[in-house]
C-alpha cells in the first residue's frame, strides 16, 4: 500500500487559527490557552499524560487512540520544535518535549539553518531544509512503509496542502477564538475541492473535520 502524509488531531480555534501571537519559551501557542483548544483530547481515556482511571470515550477516544497507528515518522515545522527564529543560537536547549519525546520516530524539522541531528529516548530529530517533496520522501524512506504524520504546525500544514502533498487530514475546531496568530484557514470549506470530508461533532464541544484526498 502506498504511504500516506497524514495530519492528526490537529487543533484550530473556530476561526481557523492552531496557535496565538506571541509565541515565547513560556508560552508555545503564544495568547491561545492550549487548555481550552485541547480540553477534548485531555478529556479522553487514551489521552497519553493521564494521570488517573477514566476519560470519555467514543470518537474523541478513538482519535486519540489512533495518533501512532502505523506511523512511523513526522515532519514538523520549526516553531513546533521551539520558538527561536533566524541562525540556532542554543544547541543545549533540544526541543519543548523533555526527555521522553512523545513522537517515538524520525522526527524532520524544516528549518532554513542547519543544525546537527540529536536522539532523546526512541526520537530522532533531523533539521531539513529545501523542496517540500523532498523532505517528504526522505521522511517516507525513515518511516520503513509506514505512514508519515504531518504534525503542524498551522503554517507548514499549509504549506504542504498548498503543494497537494497531504492524503489525510483530520482538524479539531475548538469554539474559542483567537482572532490572530498562525492560521490554517479561513473556512474548511476552501479544502472541499480536492477532499472528501465528514464533518462530526462532538459531545466535548469540539468539531472534528475529517478530510481525505479525491
Amino acid at each position: 500500500m502506498a504511504q500516506l502524509l497524514r495530519v492528526q488531531n490537529f487543533n484550530v480555534s473556530s476561526d481557523g487559527y492552531g496557535a496565538g501571537e506571541g509565541q515565547s519559551l513560556q508560552r508555545p501557542f503564544g495568547h491561545a490557552d492550549p487548555r481550552e483548544i485541547f480540553a477534548w483530547a485531555g478529556a479522553t481515556a487514551s489521552w497519553p499524560n493521564r494521570t488517573e482511571p477514566g476519560g470519555t470515550r467514543g470518537l474523541d477516544d478513538h482519535l486519540v487512540r489512533d495518533f501512532h497507528h502505523n506511523i512511523g515518522a513526522e515532519i514538523m515545522g520549526r516553531n513546533k520544535f521551539g520558538p527561536q527564529r533566524g541562525p540556532w543560537e542554543n544547541h543545549d536547549w533540544l526541543g519543548w518535549w523533555g526527555d521522553e519525546p512523545p513522537f517515538h520516530t524520525p522526527v524532520f524539522v524544516l528549518t532554513h539553518h542547519e543544525r546537527p541531528s540529536f536522539t532523546l529516548s526512541d526520537t530522532t530529530f533531523h533539521f531539513v531544509g529545501g523542496d517540500l517533496a523532498a523532505v517528504l520522501e526522505r521522511a517516507k524512506e525513515a518511516a520503513q512503509g509506514k505512514d508519515v504524520r504531518l504534525g503542524g504546525g498551522a503554517t507548514t500544514i499549509r504549506a504542504f496542502l498548498d503543494a497537494d502533498l497531504v492524503d489525510t487530514l483530520h482538524v479539531a475546531v475548538a469554539q474559542p477564538e483567537l482572532g490572530a496568530g498562525s492560521r490554517l484557514w479561513e473556512s474548511p470549506d476552501e479544502l472541499r475541492d480536492r477532499f472528501h470530508v465528514d464533518v462530526v461533532p462532538s459531545p466535548s464541544g469540539v468539531t472534528h473535520h475529517l478530510f481525505w484526498r479525491k
